[in-house]
C-alpha cells in the first residue's frame, strides 16, 4: 500500500544535532505544523495538533514511531542528522448505513460486519449491515435471527458467530449462538451457551471461541465453544469480574482487559490485564492497561494487542466521560504504549477487524450510555508500529 493511502498528512523537518548551530528544513500542511528548538541541554521538536511523530536517519529509509514522544520531544544533541515528521495514523471510511452502538463486530473473508445493537432510541435491532473493503462500500444482509444488543461475535472457518447478549436495553439476557453462513445468508440456531450474558468479550484460538466476562453478575464467567463438534466447555472463572471489557489471543493464549465492574458506565472500573493459557487451564495476571476504563474495544494485529476508546465516570482524564485512548500492548516486553488518540472517542462496540494493515472500528456511541449510536467508520493503520 502506498504512502499517500496510509498517511493523512504529514511535516516534514531535518536536524542536525550538534552542539554547533541547529540546521532546519521546514515543511508545513494544513493539519500538522512542526518546531524545532534548543535548549542549553536539548533539542526540543514540538508539533500542533495530535498525531504520531515518527524519525528517520535519513530522508529515504525507514520511518520509525517515536513510540509515546510527549509533546514537545526532547533529545540530547549529537552528530548525528535526523529526520522527523508526524503522522495521523487515524483515518475514516464510508459511513455506516444506521447508526449504531452496543452492538457486535467481526471480519469475515474480508467483509465487515456490523450485528445488531441499537441507536439513539434503544430500541434494539436485527440488523447487519455489511462493509466490502475493496469497495469501500456498505450493504445488508440478512438479519439476526432475533433483536441482540451488547452480544459478541467471532469469524472462525468461514462461518461468523453471534454469542449471548440481550434482547433489550435492561436485563433481558440470553445465551443464544447463531450461525451465519457467508454463502447462502443464512443463520443457524446452535448449541446454547452455559450462562446467559452480555458484554463480555471474544478471543478465537484455532477453532476454539472463548468468551470471558458478563454483565450479569458476578460477570467472571468464562467458557469456550468448539465450533468442529458444536459443544460448550466451562472453563476457570476470570479472576476479576468485569463486563464491557476487550480480549484477544496471541501465542495462543486468551487476553483479557480493562471493563466495568458494575452494570452501569457510571461504576467503578478496571484496568487489569489478565492471561488464560489453555496448555494449563490457569490464569495469570500481566502488566495493566496504562488507561482504567470501560465500555473498551480491542483487537490483536500484527502480534500486539490493541485497545481503544470506552466510557466511564468524569474525572481529570475523561471530563466528559469519554475516552480516546488507544493503548498497545506488546506481549514479548509486558509493556503498554499509548498510542495517537482517536480522532472522535467511542464506546459501546464489542469485537473489531483488522484487513489490510488496517484496523476498522466502526460505529459506536460518542456520549456516555445508550443514546448517541453514530455513523461514523474510524480506521488506524498499524503499518510498522508494533515492536
Amino acid at each position: 500500500m502506498k504512502k499517500p493511502q496510509r498517511i493523512q498528512a504529514c511535516f516534514l523537518l531535518v536536524a542536525t544535532l550538534v552542539a554547533a548551530p541547529l540546521h532546519l528544513a521546514f515543511g508545513q500542511t494544513s493539519n500538522f505544523m512542526l518546531r524545532i528548538s534548543r535548549t542549553p541541554s536539548n533539542v526540543v521538536v514540538a508539533w500542533t495538533n495530535r498525531g504520531t511523530l515518527q524519525s528517520s536517519m535519513t530522508l529515504g529509509g525507514a520511518w520509525q514511531d517515536v513510540l509515546e514522544a510527549t509533546n514537545s520531544f526532547r533529545l540530547a544533541p549529537s552528530n548525528a542528522q535526523q529526520f522527523f515528521r508526524v503522522i495521523s495514523r487515524w483515518s475514516t471510511r464510508s459511513n455506516l448505513l444506521e447508526a449504531n452502538s452496543e452492538m457486535a463486530v467481526a471480519e469475515l473473508e474480508g467483509k465487515i460486519y456490523v450485528m445488531g445493537g441499537y441507536p439513539s432510541s434503544r430500541i434494539t435491532q436485527r440488523t447487519v449491515q455489511v462493509y466490502d473493503v475493496a469497495q469501500n462500500r456498505w450493504q445488508y444482509t440478512t438479519p439476526l435471527p432475533i433483536p441482540l444488543n451488547h452480544q459478541m461475535a467471532a469469524a472462525v472457518n468461514g462461518r461468523l458467530y453471534v454469542i449471548g447478549g440481550q434482547t433489550d436495553a435492561g436485563s433481558a439476557y440470553t445465551n443464544t449462538v447463531f450461525e451465519y453462513n457467508p454463502v447462502t445468508t443464512n443463520w443457524t440456531a446452535k448449541a446454547p451457551m452455559p450462562t446467559s450474558r452480555s458484554a463480555g468479550a471474544a478471543a478465537v484460538i484455532g477453532n476454539l471461541i472463548y468468551v470471558a466476562g458478563a454483565r450479569a453478575s458476578p460477570g467472571r464467567d468464562f467458557a469456550v465453544y468448539d465450533v468442529s463438534n458444536n459443544q460448550w466447555t466451562t472453563l476457570p472463572n476470570l479472576p476479576t469480574g468485569r463486563n464491557h471489557l476487550a480480549a484477544g489471543a496471541m501465542d495462543g493464549k486468551v487476553y483479557v482487559v480493562g471493563g466495568r465492574l458494575g452494570g452501569g458506565f457510571g461504576d467503578p472500573m478496571t484496568n487489569i490485564l489478565e492471561v488464560f493459557d489453555p496448555a494449563t487451564n490457569l490464569w495469570r495476571t500481566n502488566a495493566p492497561m496504562p488507561t482504567t476504563r470501560g465500555g473498551i474495544n480491542g483487537i490483536v494485529a500484527d502480534g500486539c494487542f490493541f485497545v481503544w476508546g470506552g466510557e466511564g465516570p468524569t474525572g481529570p482524564a475523561n471530563p466528559n466521560g469519554m475516552f480516546n485512548q488507544m493503548e498497545m500492548y506488546v506481549a514479548s516486553l509486558n509493556r503498554w504504549f499509548r498510542l495517537e488518540p482517536l480522532p472522535t472517542a467511542v464506546h459501546g462496540v464489542t469485537g473489531a477487524a483488522f484487513v489490510n494493515g488496517w484496523i476498522h472500528a466502526p460505529g459506536g456511541g460518542v456520549l456516555t450510555g445508550g443514546t448517541s449510536g453514530s455513523l461514523i467508520h474510524q480506521v488506524f493503520w498499524v503499518g510498522e508500529i508494533c515492536p
